[in-house]
């Protein structure tokens, strides 16, 4: 097919991308699947989809995008989500915007177990993977570094929080991916997140989300008072409480 054919004017050629760029993910899932992905050159699959060469860069930067094709909209989406002004809890926010790929995931199961086997299988994906998921786990840092601004921790608190955020997402949809996308993805993913979000917190009045609940005690003693004195007296005063 020439690349005039490819490119029709009008209204039908903004149907026409969609299609294009789903044929050669087919194309190449079907020859990665069938030969491997290391033996499967990109003429192969503009030749499987029957499309010019100059039409797969088009959509893709290398052969490794086309396996993650829906990452950088995903992300686009995430960052949208994060922009948006709101009074939320951010560990909250930030688990909602993990969810945003939970989804993706989930839409195309068939396609999620078929890209986590390869991904398996192919040490070049897996870093590439790793790349994709470090930008996602980025861009929920700097989300959480500036609601964190101002505290002495903040920068630290954040980078924790969003690595916490992106293990217990992962913990679940590879469980999910691992048995074959049988389940319920969501309340697994749920339980995941609500664990990090019961552990963490950025609020500007306690450190945790146990806080509110521990006292403080401050001991005024003389500086010559044993220590078994002091040590009981705490003991005397938290008993009392």
């Amino acid at each position: 097919m020439s690349e005039e054919q490819e490119q029709p004017t009008g209204a039908d050629n903004n149907s026409a991308k969609p299609a294009i760029r789903d044929a050669l993910i087919s194309a190449a899932f079907e020859l990665f699947l069938d030969r491997g992905f290391e033996r499967t050159t990109v003429d192969d699959i503009v030749q499987r989809a029957g499309v010019g060469r100059r039409s797969f860069f088009r959509y893709f930067p290398s052969k490794e995008d086309v396996v993650f094709p829906d990452h950088e909209g995903c992300l686009a989406e995430m960052k949208a989500y994060l922009e948006k002004a709101d009074d939320e809890d951010p560990v909250a926010r930030v688990c909602d915007a993990a969810r945003i790929v939970m989804r993706m995931y989930a839409d195309n199961p068939a396609f999620a177990v078929q890209r986590y086997e390869l991904t398996r299988a192919v040490p070049g994906l897996r870093h590439h993977e790793l790349s994709v998921v470090w930008r996602y786990e980025h861009t929920l840092a700097g989300y959480l570094r500036r609601h964190s601004a101002g505290r002495p921790d903040g920068t630290l608190r954040a980078d924790v929080i969003a690595a916490s955020v992106v293990a217990a997402h992962n913990n679940a949809l590879r469980s999910w991916l691992r048995s074959g996308a049988e389940g319920d993805l969501t309340a697994s993913m749920d339980h995941a997140l609500e664990f990090v979000r019961n552990s963490s917190s950025l609020r500007a009045d306690g450190d945790g989300a146990g806080d509110a609940q521990d006292d403080v005690v401050v001991l005024i003693t003389k500086r010559r008072t044993p220590l078994w004195r002091m040590v009981r007296e705490i003991e005397a005063t938290l008993d009392e409480d």
